[in-house]
């Protein structure tokens, strides 16, 4: 199906200017990713953005996946609650001192928890860690509906703004069939 799709492009071009979150209720555990594993940034991707129609890595065989993560200026990071993966974040340095935050999500079962501000505030302390001289994202209509207020309450600015027509399928993508039922519709 054919659909509008509005891109949103945000950064942030000072450390001052990033607001914290108020610390999560919820405490996590943030690991980073030391060696390249395909299969593990591969699910993640699935489990978090499927309700999201993140759709375009998903034809990468492993090679591409591997080629992808084994280069020294990407990284990746998994938040732990009890040992259990909540979310992960994504950060590329670029040739300009520019770090993107490429990827940034909660798995279905840690969004609403006030997770995602915390997460998202320590995305953004790493990026300065590692030398940014600019942090910068994007999203868009098709993620979660707090996705730009919560990128906006840390800080960031929108810079520019891009309506596509995108080729989506007829539904978002399901780790598993029935993964996008809310529980109201499991208990119908």
């Amino acid at each position: 199906m054919q659909q509008l799709v509005t891109t949103t492009y945000l950064d942030m071009t000072r450390r001052d200017e990033l607001r914290p979150a108020r610390p999560s209720a919820i405490l996590f555990q943030l690991v980073q990713v030391e060696m390249p594993c395909p299969e593990l940034n591969r699910c993640l991707y699935t489990a978090v953005g499927a309700r999201w129609w993140w759709y375009s890595r998903l034809s990468w065989d492993y090679a591409r996946w591997l080629a992808y993560l084994d280069r020294p200026e990407l990284e990746t990071w998994v938040a732990y609650v009890s040992g259990t993966p909540a979310g992960y974040f994504e950060l590329e340095r670029q040739h300009d001192a520019a770090i993107e935050l490429v990827y940034f999500g909660l798995l279905p079962r840690f969004i609403g928890k006030g997770i995602g501000g915390t997460l998202l505030t320590a995305a953004i302390n790493r990026a300065w860690e590692i030398g940014a001289q600019r942090v910068w994202l994007h999203t868009c209509t098709l993620d979660h509906p707090q996705a730009l207020a919560n990128y906006q309450a840390r800080g960031f600015r929108i810079v520019r703004r891009e309506d596509m027509v995108e080729e989506l399928p007829n539904e978002p993508l399901q780790p598993w069939l029935g993964a996008n039922l809310t529980s109201e519709d499991r208990d119908a």
